[in-house]
């Protein structure tokens, strides 16, 4: 089951959230209890959880996912349903992303898209939320951490770096947009070029082009990006020219940063970003590569879980 909840975000965009699973159920007798705490006022310093569709309290520790550039909410769901299982696991499709929305006058700063986490975590009574973030979702995820250290409890960092990549960067990223061969006839197509054809992949990869496919919508001339790619450049510019590690030293909670063997982060960095977090641990994931989630999903369990677990207890 995955249900929305609409969250307002930086600028009034609104944003989808999705959460994954069935809620956990909870006890009525303590619920009662817990509602008549809530009524005195004696709720200073405690977190007494959200409430389900059915009006029920839901204590289970807060967990928000956030996908990385070009991604959706769904491409968390293999994970967010096993978190579901002890977890409130609520994944966000981030603006210009899925289906929140898209407006060509939003801003696409790093700003905005912490302020958009910001605002998920508190309208969503999350708080205090175990991060998992992938690429650019790992950035807004240990910026979040340093700006509102009060809503976040542990921060997962996977394969986002936290150099700048370069002016160069940028326009390969241009020219590969411009090599898509969009529209796709097919979602096959889709599978194919991104797993495949596509000059970026040095070996066939279907995962790759399952993840494409997720964020592929079809149109009455075939199939297109959910997103646009202009918007998906804007959004990179923050990370391209701009290094973040004085963010990462800020980070106060517990902090994961897991690489695929074969990711965009590399071990020497990913262990200098370990060492430069006041609360960092590193994991490695064998036979990945940067879609550390979808290359290896039961690794990437086993990686993550115990932190996970650590942190909530």
């Amino acid at each position: 089951m995955a249900r929305r909840i609409d969250v307002t975000g930086a600028g009034g965009v609104r944003l989808a959230a999705w959460e994954f699973g069935d809620p956990p159920k909870t006890d009525p007798a303590r619920d009662a209890a817990e509602q008549g705490v809530r009524e005195s006022g004696e709720t200073a310093g405690r977190h007494l959880g959200h409430r389900t569709a059915q009006g029920a309290l839901d204590r289970s520790p807060g967990v928000l996912l956030l996908h990385g550039l070009m991604g959706r909410a769904s491409h968390w769901a293999s994970t967010a349903r096993w978190l579901s299982e002890r977890h409130r696991a609520v994944a966000l499709d981030q603006r210009g992303h899925g289906r929140s929305d898209k407006p060509p006058q939003a801003s696409f700063t790093r700003e905005a898209y912490v302020d958009d986490a910001e605002a998920a975590v508190e309208q969503l009574g999350l708080g205090p939320a175990v991060l998992v973030g992938h690429a650019m979702g790992a950035l807004t995820a240990w910026q979040l951490a340093a700006k509102r250290p009060d809503l976040v409890s542990g921060v997962i960092i996977c394969d986002m770096r936290a150099s700048a990549l370069g002016a160069a960067s940028q326009r390969e990223w241009a020219d590969w947009f411009k090599a898509w061969p969009v529209p796709f006839a097919t979602l096959a197509d889709v599978r194919k070029w991104f797993g495949e054809d596509d000059p970026w992949v040095e070996r066939p990869n279907p995962a790759r082009g399952e993840f494409y496919a997720e964020v592929m919508a079809e149109s009455p001339d075939g199939w297109r990006p959910v997103f646009e790619h202009e918007q998906m450049l804007k959004s990179r510019e923050p990370w391209v020219f701009d290094a973040h590690w004085e963010e990462l030293a800020q980070v106060r909670c517990p902090a994961l940063v897991v690489r695929g063997l074969d990711g965009e982060l590399g071990r020497a960095e990913a262990q200098e970003m370990v060492r430069v977090l006041p609360r960092g641990e590193y994991a490695e994931v064998a036979d990945a590569g940067h879609l550390v989630h979808y290359d290896q999903p039961e690794a990437w369990r086993a990686a993550i879980e115990p932190f996970i677990d650590g942190i909530t207890g």
